[in-house]
């Protein structure tokens, strides 16, 4: 693990000298050929990596420039980077890497990458790629993230969008005026266990249903977004294209958080029972389940109060197993 580590930040060190190189170079101006790709990669198994990824390829072989910009970098070895991302208070960077390593990477992880190239004028092209160039330099690079509103695919949305000055269309319609939360749900598995924990900490905010824009901090809805879009003169926004739907893993039978909660109170119910056949209660097993639930309403009104994630905050969800475990303890004191 720790050779796996040390190749990663290696690479990840040669990469950074070599875009800093050519963010620093003379090639700035794209030649006619140059084309500008939208891509999209699908899903992969880790809870960060579950809703895809986007990114920017920019081609130009006249002057030897295939690279992709990619908002999408951080670091998971970072001081307290999970409570700083708990809290919101993570900053990712845009990165730029050859176009090569970023599918040789995605592929061998075992995911697809789609490409959308984007029907742009000379001087459009021209335009993203300062505009990426300078989105690079040192003192801009950093961004503070925001999982919903400030992330890998809404950068390069407002980034074409302020590009062709608020002239696309799209009639996709995708997930508008549907709740975060079932999205989120979606791509996370609903009723997984990771669904559930996040649910727990989400609040009613997250019942807010989403806006044309709001949805697309999801990779894939920007994707068919962008596929359906055309530009104020009735022309395409994307020349062309080879995309497909995520496909999302159903959650297996043994991984639904919904049998764990019903053994949850089957147990509940059985250790009441026998509490209550012996006639003495087995106090250890309610102090531990209350310390859990203290932490757990500690966590939420945290990040209720010091954390700027919209959508975090309390909800009916936290009761859910408190409230199980009381009607189980009924059996008990009922007699």
């Amino acid at each position: 693990m720790r050779r796996l580590l040390f190749i990663i930040l290696l690479l990840v060190g040669l990469i950074g000298t070599w875009a800093q190189s050519f963010a620093n170079g003379h090639v700035i101006t794209l030649s006619k050929d140059a084309h500008i790709y939208l891509i999209t990669c699908t899903p992969g198994t880790e809870v960060w990596a579950r809703y895809g990824h986007s990114a920017i390829r920019v081609l130009d072989n006249e002057n030897n420039i295939d690279i992709v910009f990619n908002y999408g970098i951080f670091s998971l070895i970072e001081d307290g980077f999970y409570f700083k991302f708990i809290k919101g208070d993570t900053y990712y960077q845009l990165g730029i890497e050859p176009y090569s390593y970023f599918i040789d990477f995605y592929s061998k992880i075992g995911r697809k990458t789609y490409l959308q190239e984007l029907n742009l004028s000379q001087e459009q092209k021209q335009s993203i790629l300062d505009a990426l160039l300078i989105n690079y330099q040192p003192k801009n690079r950093y961004y503070l993230y925001n999982f919903v509103f400030d992330n890998c695919a809404t950068r390069p949305y407002h980034l074409l969008k302020n590009t062709l000055q608020d002239s696309i269309i799209s009639h996709y319609q995708g997930y508008v005026n549907q709740p975060f939360r079932s999205t989120i749900s979606h791509y996370t598995g609903k009723y997984s266990w990771v669904d559930f924990g996040i649910n727990l900490i989400f609040g009613n905010n997250a019942n807010q249903l989403m806006t044309n824009e709001q949805r697309l901090f999801l990779p894939e809805e920007l994707m068919f977004y962008v596929s359906e879009a055309q530009l104020s003169d009735g022309s395409p926004l994307v020349i062309q294209e080879d995309i497909q739907a995520f496909q999302i893993a159903p959650v297996p039978w043994y991984a639904d958080c919904r049998w764990g909660i019903v053994l949850f109170a089957l147990l509940m119910l059985t250790i009441s029972i026998w509490d209550r056949q012996r006639k003495k209660i087995s106090w250890w097993i309610d102090a531990i389940l209350c310390l859990i639930y203290l932490v757990l309403l500690g966590i939420v009104i945290f990040l209720t109060f010091f954390s700027i994630h919209p959508l975090v905050g309390f909800g009916w969800r936290l009761l859910i197993l408190p409230t199980i475990h009381l009607c189980a303890r009924l059996v008990y004191w009922l007699r």
